[in-house]
């Protein structure tokens, strides 16, 4: 290929690049978290004071709540699974209807459970709002709502990401061979991040490929929902989609005491897929006419259509199987590229092994992010004099950048790493617990921004680097104290989801304590004629 070609190619690598990396650090790094969204929120819920109804009473529980509250019986979930996050067997939402369906906190949660005296308790329960702001953040690349301009803005990035994707394949394809694993340390430390840059690049390049379709779609779908029904279906499109439920319209309203068991639901889906575990059985409209049970599970050996997993739509009086189309490696083969797509996306397949994989690439594409902003500075770098050695004022753009990179990297890694510390420390202290952990996210993050314009990227990447490790370890920490000390309102559970979440952060810690050493060596014995030297006194 032509050396001008090559040379246009890198420019639109790097320039799409510096635009969307930031962005995209943030989303890569909250959705490695989110990968394992199930542990964190069960890590982040506090402990329950109520015994779980036993799923043999379920039916009785059932029958007594919509006795006393027939408005529940529009829809309702029975938990299968005993979890830190599921603070009853019985549970229902009320959301506001004229808000976005991605609004969580225009949803009230609802809980029934037995008192000890065997009485039906209901009230509103209070889920930790942790994971599903950091999912925002993932999804909409750091803005604080999930909104329809929002999802625009990140679709934007996306297109960035693959157009810089494919820039950087095509820059690389003439040295491609020689240079592929190719990791020349030693002084030049410029070449060795660019090295480590193009290698992680290309192993990854597949999943970066999903990541960056699938993120467009995801921001434009109603879209192409609304074009794909007009050009393919003449405004027919969600007729498609609909199913017929179990029984006639105008039959007599159904008797919920009529129903079949939570058990027996759950073992004639189990005859359909014997690898598929349910894990939550979805309510709907069970007195009406087409009352229907969505059987939610996951099944490690197939692929989900969703993140939660899939499902089995069943009619609950009759057992009746209505849909199966949604059950994990079920789908026909247009509807399973479909979900495949999905899962690629959400790693909703393969198990624990396939989450971790995800969970290191996306901490991998963080990375990847954070050095090709690094090697745009050192591109950029003003050297010193061969023969007098003086050492020259670096270029206001890269000192800049510089200090950008750090504090909106770094100011993410602190924001997440307090709202979690926050979500254990300040739960029953504080009236609306979500609405504090969306305001010391952001008040994390710009502080640190503010620090890193304020001080520098070089000394403030070294503060920084520090804040994160000391935050980040007092995550464990705080588990431990709560754990060691019950009466301080914290807590520390022992279920191996919980367990890993202190662990990995832990180990994030050591992490980013092993950076901060590494980066104030380098400005102590690094070139002096380097952006990440301490600037002169009287300049930025």
């Amino acid at each position: 290929m032509r050396a001008d070609y090559i040379r246009i190619y890198k420019s639109v690598h790097t320039w799409t690049g510096i635009l969307a990396g930031m962005a995209l650090f943030i989303a890569f790094y909250a959705g490695a978290l989110t990968v394992f969204k199930e542990p964190l929120a069960r890590w982040a819920s506090p402990r329950t004071e109520a015994a779980h109804v036993p799923l043999e009473a379920a039916p009785d529980l059932i029958a007594r709540v919509l006795a006393a509250r027939p408005d529940v019986a529009k829809g309702f979930n029975i938990h299968l699974q005993d979890a830190e996050n599921v603070p009853a067997r019985m549970g229902w939402e009320v959301r506001d209807p004229a808000a976005d369906d991605h609004d969580e906190s225009s949803v009230r949660h609802y809980a029934a459970y037995l008192d000890a005296d065997g009485e039906v308790r209901m009230g509103q329960s209070a889920p930790s709002g942790l994971t599903s702001f950091i999912d925002v953040l993932h999804r909409v690349v750091g803005l604080p709502v999930d909104n329809d301009p929002n999802r625009w803005i990140m679709g934007v990035i996306a297109a960035l990401y693959a157009l810089a994707l494919v820039s950087g394949v095509i820059v690389l394809l003439p040295s491609l061979v020689k240079d592929f694993f190719a990791l020349r340390t030693g002084k030049n430390l410029k070449r060795m991040w660019l090295d480590a840059h193009n290698v992680v690049g290309i192993v990854s390049l597949p999943f970066h490929i999903v990541m960056a379709l699938s993120s467009v779609v995801f921001a434009y779908h109603d879209g192409i929902y609304g074009l794909q029904d007009r050009l393919m279906y003449g405004g027919k499109l969600e007729s498609v989609f609909q199913r017929p439920g179990g029984a006639a319209p105008g039959a007599a309203a159904r008797d919920p005491a009529a129903m079949l068991a939570p058990l027996e639901l759950v073992a004639r889906t189990r005859e359909l897929a014997p690898g598929f575990e349910p894990s939550t059985l979805q309510y709907q409209q069970v007195t009406g006419p087409r009352a229907v049970v969505r059987v939610w599970g996951k099944d490690s050996g197939a692929v989900s259509p969703r993140a939660r997993g899939g499902f089995v739509a069943v009619d609950p009086y009759t057992g009746k199987i209505l849909n199966r189309d949604y059950l994990p490696g079920g789908q026909d083969t247009p509807n399973l590229w479909i979900s495949s797509f999905f899962a690629l996306h959400m790693a909703s397949f393969g198990g624990a092994a396939v989450q971790w994989l995800y969970f290191l690439l996306g901490l991998a594409g963080a990375w990847l992010f954070y050095s090709g902003n690094l090697l745009w500075i050192e591109t950029r770098r003003k050297r010193a004099d061969r023969k007098t050695g003086e050492v020259p004022a670096q270029r206001l753009d890269t000192r800049l950048m510089a200090s950008a990179t750090v504090g909106v990297c770094l100011g993410c890694v602190c924001g997440i790493s307090l709202m979690m510390i926050a979500s254990k420390w300040l739960n029953g202290r504080v009236g609306d617990l979500d609405a504090w952990l969306h305001g010391l996210y952001y008040l994390a993050f710009f502080a640190c921004v503010a620090w890193a314009f304020l001080r520098g990227g070089a000394k403030a990447g070294v503060h920084l680097l520090w804040l994160a490790a000391a935050l980040t370890l007092a995550i464990p920490a705080t588990s431990l104290v709560g754990g060691l000390f019950p009466g301080t309102g914290l807590w520390a559970h022992t279920s191996a989801a919980a367990l890993a979440v202190d662990a990995t952060a832990l180990a994030a810690a050591l992490g980013f304590a092993w950076m901060a050493k590494a980066a104030s060596r380098r400005i102590g014995q690094g070139a002096l004629d380097s952006v990440w030297a301490p600037a002169p006194r009287g300049t930025f």
